[in-house]
């Protein structure tokens, strides 16, 4: 037994030497290909959380890289991060940028943190003439009227992470002791949208689970009146595949869940919410570009720093592998410039170039895109390859087309 194992470990290519690893950055640029500018910053404020969340990336997931960071960032990692945004900015002479506090859970930084690294940021960048554009991405448990009047001040919008009605929303995101977190996410919810703070709400984020009904769930997300909802999927891939989704199945449970909520979204008479899942599938079947990584073939303009400093590529990442977004690069050390030529980087800035052959042929491949990044990793192909919801994807935005294609049709036949 212990022979027939070697010879099949043999086989198995490890991530370093499956695609982006293998990805040659210096014959790109050869050829005349450039790195799109980082746009948006994710600070990780904090790298704690006070939530158990069972679906959790950071923490649940392949990477247990943040056992080993600080706690919290530093002010001095926080100056050199705005020092080094500022020049990015200078160098590629962008207008806005938009840095986003993450964690962990941001708020565990506390008000003195949160406060001196947006004034940090805000004033190097002003030097070089870049506004920024901060957002705070929060689980709501400690978004109490002292924060809402600090973000009042500093202009900084808020996102909440809510799950839908009590039932769905107390599924996974659980206190450590197992008690649910729906009331108190609730409460929070309520400062800061039936208040004078509603103008900070920039929306809410839900993870999907097909058990939850998809309707209910919306309902009960409107009841907040969010600007905005992303519907995430759960984060997995062929390796780890994510929950009642077989990745040797033709069946679409997730497609199956979020069609209801489209068809109700399109449909209504007027615009409840913005979907951002829904809205980016429809800007690019009307040929725009996307503006997320979830679909289509943008270039991602997105990077973290870490609590220590060390710079990271998405930390969806992290569900794949330990260290699966590492750059080993450190804002002590390197420049944004610097991680734009790392060839993981790049690979998620090529577009079509990154996708697998069957995606290459697939006839919505310019709007699926192959999926959100980290869905596409195998052992044995690293990310080059379709996404583990390839058949959801399908499903859904095909259903999508077809909508918009009949009423555009409507539209002709009445003009």
């Amino acid at each position: 037994m212990p022979h027939l194992l070697e010879k099949i470990e043999s086989k198995i290519p490890t991530p370093e030497n499956t695609f982006p690893a293998t990805l040659d950055v210096v014959a790109l640029v050869a050829s005349g290909w450039r790195p799109s500018a980082f746009r948006q910053f994710i600070l990780k404020i904090h790298s704690r959380c006070d939530l158990a969340c069972r679906h959790c990336y950071v923490y649940e997931m392949a990477d247990q890289s943040w056992k080993a960071q600080p706690r919290r960032m530093s002010e001095a990692i926080v100056d050199q991060t705005a020092r080094r945004i500022a020049e990015h900015a200078l160098t590629h002479e962008l207008a806005e940028v938009e840095v986003i506090l993450h964690g962990g859970e941001p708020l565990l930084a506390g008000p003195e943190l949160i406060s001196h690294a947006v004034r940090a940021i805000r004033s190097a960048a002003a030097d070089v003439g870049t506004r920024v554009h901060v957002g705070v991405q929060t689980n709501g448990l400690r978004l109490d009227d002292v924060y809402l009047r600090l973000f009042d001040s500093l202009e900084v919008r808020v996102g909440v992470s809510l799950d839908g009605y009590e039932a769905a929303h107390d599924r996974h995101r659980l206190f450590a002791n197992g008690k649910g977190s729906h009331a108190r996410v609730a409460a929070s919810l309520r400062r800061l949208t039936t208040g004078p703070f509603h103008h900070l709400f920039s929306g809410l984020l839900c993870t999907i689970d097909v058990r939850n009904d998809p309707l209910a769930t919306y309902e009960a997300l409107l009841e907040f009146d969010p600007p905005a909802v992303d519907f995430l999927l759960p984060h997995g891939n062929w390796l780890t595949p994510p929950p009642f989704r077989d990745p040797g199945s033709t069946a679409t449970p997730y497609a199956d869940w979020l069609l209801p909520i489209f068809d109700r979204w399109y449909g209504s008479a007027v615009e409840e919410t913005e979907i951002r899942f829904f809205g980016e599938i429809v800007r690019l079947l009307t040929g725009r570009a996307s503006r997320t990584e979830a679909v289509g073939l943008s270039p991602a303009r997105m990077v973290v720093v870490e609590t220590n400093g060390s710079i990271e590529q998405s930390d969806i990442l992290k569900s794949s592998y330990h260290g699966a977004s590492a750059t080993w690069l450190h804002v002590l050390r390197d420049s944004f410039d610097t991680v734009l030529m790392h060839p993981s980087v790049a690979a998620r800035q090529i577009g079509e170039l990154a996708l697998a052959p069957v995606c290459q042929s697939c006839d919505i491949r310019t709007v699926c895109g192959g999926g959100l990044y980290p869905h596409r990793y195998s052992v044995t192909e690293g990310f080059r390859g379709p996404s583990v919801y390839c058949p959801d994807l399908y499903r859904l935005i095909t259903h999508i087309r077809r909508r918009l294609v009949r009423d555009v049709a409507r539209l002709k036949g009445c003009g």
